[in-house]
């Protein structure tokens, strides 16, 4: 069973166990975290099909949170002495996906 699921702007396909790097979530400190996701767009319950639930959530373990390499924009303007480099990086919330809940059905690590 797998379910896509929208966090952050972007959507993710995540099956039990997974491990997937989302965008960055503000959880505390301390004790291993739960998140639960509600916005859930589709779940395939078998091979082949899809369906967009009625009743549907996932929850997730969060791992770690950190940032990503650092990405150089760099802005050059030939023949007038100009240039720019900028540096950016993205932070992330590391999530292990530990259930998928959806209709009454439910799969799990």
């Amino acid at each position: 069973m797998y379910a896509i699921i929208r966090t952050g702007g972007k959507q993710y396909r995540v099956a039990p166990g997974d491990v997937v790097k989302i965008e960055k979530l503000e959880v505390g400190e301390g004790a291993p975290q739960t998140v639960e996701f509600t916005d859930v767009l589709a779940v395939s319950g078998e091979p082949g099909t899809i369906a967009r639930p009625a009743k549907a959530k996932v929850t997730a373990e969060v791992l770690d949170q950190g940032r990503h390499a650092k990405v150089l924009v760099f802005h050059l303007k030939r023949k007038k002495q100009y240039k720019k480099m900028q540096g950016h990086r993205q932070a992330f919330t590391e999530i292990r996906i530990q259930s998928i809940e959806a209709d009454g059905a439910r799969a799990a690590v």
